[in-house]
């Protein structure tokens, strides 16, 4: 199945995941231990997406264990403690031959710039940091962690631009 969006067929996508899975907020209890909120209905995206044939993965700068916990519960593969996101993203896509140009990345922060130019369609959370609005080719209406990948999955499984 192909999808578009915004007259590009996608082929892939990937998250980062702080300010995209999460509200970019984190709870630190007294022995050190993150967790961070996210959004049940992105995880259902997911799985719709997964179910329509959709090749995802995760590539983010943060190396915590919750990344890892919820990429596992989601069945989404994922590259932590990532500093230059734009090769991984592209050797990704290498390994799937698909191109650059039939991939969507979704970012929320200024080191998601290289990936959100890199791809097809560049899409951002409604609260994303203005230099990352000002690039990308889609801003969704749902900020980080509140429903923005559902929304992002319905967007591409309607066949809306």
């Amino acid at each position: 199945m192909t999808l578009t969006l915004l007259n590009h067929p996608i082929h892939a996508i990937a998250f980062d995941f702080d300010g995209v899975f999460t509200d970019n907020r984190v709870l630190v209890d007294q022995n050190g231990v993150e967790a961070v909120w996210c959004h049940r209905g992105d995880g259902l995206g997911i799985a719709n997406l997964r179910h329509a044939g959709m090749p995802m993965t995760v590539i983010s700068l943060e190396t915590n264990p919750v990344v890892s916990a919820r990429c596992a519960k989601l069945q989404l593969p994922h590259h932590g403690g990532i500093t230059d996101k734009p090769q991984v993203f592209l050797n990704w896509l290498n390994e799937l031959g698909i191109a650059p140009e039939h991939a969507l990345f979704m970012g929320n922060d200024v080191n998601d710039i290289g990936c959100l130019k890199a791809a097809g369609v560049g899409v951002c959370v409604a609260d994303s940091h203005p230099d990352v609005l000002a690039i990308a080719d889609l801003i969704l209406s749902k900020p980080g962690g509140h429903g923005a990948i559902r929304e992002l999955a319905d967007l591409l499984l309607r066949g809306h631009d």
